[in-house]
């Protein structure tokens, strides 16, 4: 990845979502050039010279305050997870400039004590997973409900994987092209926070190769958070569910996320997660132990 080329593309990709109206400056009609706000308006906007600005949107972020950083924050309208990914390109870019790129890898690995607890949750399903969207760890019920996308997969099975390049991912995902968006946008935060993990650069050059959408929505660089929603799926046994989700980040196990999934009580999914609660116990092979994951 171009740390250098990251940060002048997210920032000009922001500015193209923008119009004068939008940041509350006048429009005096006429044809532009480019979509959305100009680089001069962004720059008056954020209270800096526009030669400062086009250096930044250049990926020359040398020097650069956190003042500076936030007025642009605050041009560019970004939210919180966008605000936060400008910061990490901003700090790839200088490290890249200073010592150079330090390849890097993250392995993670569940504590017994996590084990221990997400099995101990047999009543909902529990994922567990690093950054790059790989399945580290599962309880039962978690393996039963993703099991098209965990069975008969090289280890680690990776969720961008499995939507981008896996013809089932668009039956089980009933909002498959929500989900893809989101998915991307989850990968593209990370690639911000872990800019030398060369297993994401290689799955990301994976995806982007053999997956013309997943190349659009890299391209769009689109950066969120995936911390509370609603999943709805389809799974193969037990037909639609409708989940929600809670995201956690597991202090203890730096750099994993685990995810709960629950059903509103009495509603059909309810139901419906229940019976293949049931199906996951009187099968020993999918409730024996939670599975660790290498990655």
């Amino acid at each position: 990845m171009d740390h250098h080329d990251d940060l002048g593309e997210f920032l000009a990709s922001r500015r193209a979502k923008l119009t004068p109206q939008d940041a509350g400056l006048p429009d005096f009609g006429g044809r532009r050039r480019v979509p959305g706000l100009r680089r001069e308006e962004v720059a008056m906007l954020a209270g800096m010279s526009p030669e400062y600005y086009r250096r930044l949107e250049r990926g020359n972020a040398t020097g650069v305050s956190d003042a500076v950083l936030d007025g642009v924050s605050r041009a560019l309208q970004l939210d919180e997870a966008e605000h936060a990914h400008l910061y990490a390109l901003v700090r790839a870019a200088n490290v890249a400039r200073t010592t150079g790129p330090k390849q890097s890898s993250r392995k993670h690995q569940v504590s017994a004590a996590l084990r221990q607890t997400i099995d101990a949750m047999w009543t909902v399903p529990v994922f567990v997973q690093n950054g790059r969207l790989d399945a580290v760890a599962t309880n039962g019920l978690g393996r039963a409900l993703f099991s098209e996308m965990l069975d008969g997969v090289e280890e680690p099975a990776n969720a961008a994987r499995f939507m981008f390049l896996d013809h089932r991912a668009q039956e089980f995902y009933r909002d498959w092209e929500g989900n893809a968006r989101q998915i991307v946008a989850t990968l593209r935060a990370e690639a911000g926070r872990s800019p030398y993990d060369r297993t994401l650069s290689n799955l990301v050059g994976e995806l982007s190769t053999r997956s013309d959408y997943f190349r659009k929505l890299w391209g769009s660089h689109d950066v969120r958070e995936h911390r509370t929603g609603l999943k709805s799926i389809h799974h193969p046994i037990v037909g639609p569910l409708d989940l929600s989700f809670q995201s956690m980040d597991l202090t203890a196990d730096r750099g994993l996320v685990m995810v709960v999934f629950t059903a509103e009580p009495g509603s059909p999914s309810h139901t419906g997660l229940q019976l293949l609660a049931n199906l996951a116990a009187s099968d020993t092979a999918i409730a024996s132990t939670v599975r660790e994951r290498p990655t």
